[in-house]
């Protein structure tokens, strides 16, 4: 195993930032971590560790060790009358994963196709899309505590999922280190393709019956038809989470902008589409220099080439300035910001 000094970080984070790392290394199994965690760098400096890089903002170079997870492997550990139980390693690419299980016909994360990053986030971003989150399918996972090396296991409750949150944002930052998720796949499909526009893509691709494979390819289709590729142009998906507002803000709104876009959440609450808001404000398609917003997506924030990190923050801060004063809404930031 080999730590490297003052390595470029721009082909590890899909907004395709040029910082630097004081210290780099990569590990690919949990007896690779336990060593790795054992070195004496990791006494002086608490590690940065990385994933597919596809959740994250770098507006400096890293004045410590980044550790990047690339544990594969994907196995069917069990299975009862109702659910398979699958494992995946923390280094598997996300959207594989999705592919691995339709090929399996294994259920509940057809939704979830073509979301950018890898298997170890999903629980710490509780990922989510088209009317489904990771913890509905979770079951559990290993992770490994960065002080002690001991492998602990964590179940759904552990976790403390919420909006685009878990335990690991707050309690637990930067104290584990995800090596592997296991989820809970229904044997029996029920399929969601309410949320958005996804039955009307099933319409145009001619579905007469349902599969997860053709729910997952709608999902495809429209995701890229109005995200941005981040090989092509640097971005991170959706830069700001959706708001949640009181039903009776909403109806206040709703008044003034007859158009504005929300769905009620279980809470009585009202979920207001954060792209609406913005592309309001007058950001969609908006760009300064290099630094910009999607011109097909508003929640996309985007490096055209050679952006700042630092440049991109910026702009979401006019963003997020603009929406609150026109709306009395604060957005907030989905992306993670070094």
């Amino acid at each position: 195993m080999q730590i490297k000094g003052n390595i470029s970080l721009k082909e590890f984070n899909t907004f395709g930032i040029e910082v630097s790392a004081k210290y780099f290394a990569s590990f690919r199994s949990e007896r690779m971590l336990q060593e790795l965690l054992s070195q004496r760098l990791l006494s002086i400096y608490t590690p940065l560790i990385l994933g597919g890089g596809s959740n994250i903002l770098f507006t400096k170079d890293v004045d410590t060790i980044v550790m990047k997870n690339e544990i594969e492997g994907i196995e069917l550990i069990s299975q009862d009358e109702d659910y398979f139980y699958v494992k995946a390693g923390a280094g598997v690419n996300w959207h594989s994963f999705v592919m691995y299980c339709l090929d399996h016909n294994y259920a509940g994360v057809e939704n979830l196709a073509l979301i950018p990053g890898n298997v170890g986030a999903t629980p710490m971003q509780n990922i989510g899309a088209y009317g489904v989150e990771i913890k509905e399918v979770f079951h559990s996972l290993e992770a490994m505590h960065i002080k002690d090396k001991a492998l602990v296991v964590m179940s759904n409750k552990d976790c403390s999922f919420g909006y685009r949150e878990s335990i690991f944002k707050h309690k637990y930052k930067n104290q584990f280190v995800i090596t592997s998720v296991t989820y809970k796949l229904k044997k029996e499909v029920e399929f969601n393709i309410s949320y958005g526009s996804v039955a009307k893509e099933l319409e145009m691709m001619g579905v007469k019956e349902l599969s997860i494979r053709s729910v997952a390819q709608a999902v495809i289709n429209i995701r890229s038809s109005k995200l941005p590729n981040p090989k092509i142009i640097g971005n991170a998906g959706s830069f700001f989470k959706n708001p949640e507002i009181s039903l009776a803000q909403y109806e206040e709104l709703k008044i003034k902008f007859p158009s504005i876009v929300g769905y009620t959440t279980e809470k009585d609450n009202v979920k207001i589409a954060a792209g609406w808001l913005i592309e309001q404000c007058g950001w969609k398609g908006f760009r300064e220099g290099d630094v910009g917003c999607h011109e097909k997506q508003a929640l996309v924030l985007v490096n055209f080439a050679k952006a700042t990190g630092a440049g991109i923050y910026n702009l979401s801060e006019r963003i997020i300035e603009s929406v609150f004063q026109q709306f009395q809404i604060r957005l907030e930031r989905e992306v993670n910001i070094y």
